[in-house]
């Protein structure tokens, strides 16, 4: 392995990690046998995937927020016989690292 390799532990849990954010097909269920092989403790396999999971609803709310936004100007734009959206309350924004709500730090 070279200086710059990676432990095949630290791949299969960024790889989890990477599979839970990004909502693939997979889930990274592979991943599971691999790190319960390589000594990895439940504890760490739930701490990765709690902070998987939060940091893809963290990201799927900001999309959600931007999109209501450019929406509200798109219906304001449009022609009077359509009735105006509710407003939108501004979310303010967040620091750049929330924590999960189990209070795990995902920075």
């Amino acid at each position: 392995m070279s200086d710059a390799a990676l432990h095949p532990s630290i791949v299969a849990l960024v790889s989890l990690a990477a599979n839970i954010a990004a909502n693939h097909p997979k889930q990274g269920l592979c991943q599971l046998e691999r790190l319960r092989g390589y000594g990895i403790t439940e504890e760490q396999i739930a701490l990765t995937i709690d902070i998987a999971r939060h940091i893809r609803d963290e990201a799927g709310e900001m999309l959600d927020h931007s999109f209501d936004e450019k929406a509200a100007v798109a219906i304001v734009a449009a022609p009077a016989t359509v009735p105006p959206a509710p407003p939108i309350e501004a979310v303010p924004k967040a620091a750049c690292c929330t924590p999960t709500a189990r209070g795990n730090s995902c920075c």
